[in-house]
């Protein structure tokens, strides 16, 4: 965990100290999150949930290159559904301020360029389901989380993206003590940012 957060850091120093002529740009980033949980034991099995991200984004472009950072921070909303042997469909959903930092390399032309983005991203739980009673135990979402994201799409005309990206937790994002089980936030994003 440490070395995610001291990764975030070098790469908001390397923002600042990029070069004058680089493009910055500022905007809104919004989307639908298919998310899930995936758990470290086959007792509990975890479908798709449906939620929504949305928050303020700032990137920069090295001119030329096509090579830069990006940077969030978005209310991100995430979690599960689970089919208990009843055969009745619960939903939980947790909320979310997730903070990623992506190196960024764009290519194509001027009017329309795709682009591939990657890096780690850390959240912190602000609200939603803390305890959910399933199987005859209660799960409890943590306040941290930290993962990976790998990202590709197009942008047109400068200042509009549209994208789909994958977010892997690597932190344990959920533990329950009765049946000994632990899970990582797992899912897809598509995104589409407006920049000014």
């Amino acid at each position: 965990m440490k070395k995610i957060v001291g990764f975030l850091m070098v790469a908001l120093l390397a923002l600042m100290a990029l070069p004058a002529k680089a493009q910055l740009k500022f905007g809104i980033k919004g989307g639908v999150n298919i998310s899930s949980v995936h758990f470290n034991s086959d007792v509990l099995k975890a479908d798709n949930v449906t939620g929504f991200q949305v928050g303020p984004m700032i990137e920069t472009t090295l001119p030329l290159v096509g090579v830069g950072i990006d940077a969030a921070v978005l209310y991100s909303q995430k979690g599960m559904e689970t089919d208990e042997m009843s055969g009745i469909k619960t939903s939980m959903k947790t909320d979310y301020i997730d903070i990623p930092v992506n190196l960024k390399w764009k290519f194509g032309l001027p009017i329309v360029k795709a682009y591939l983005a990657a890096g780690p991203y850390i959240g912190f739980r602000v609200g939603g389901d803390k305890i959910w009673d399933v199987l005859g135990d209660q799960i409890e979402a943590k306040s941290f989380s930290a993962g990976l994201n790998f990202g590709a799409g197009v942008e047109l005309i400068s200042h509009l993206q549209v994208g789909i990206n994958y977010g892997l937790g690597l932190t344990d994002n959920y533990s329950a003590k009765k049946i000994d089980l632990e899970g990582k936030n797992r899912g897809w994003s598509i995104t589409a940012a407006i920049l000014f």
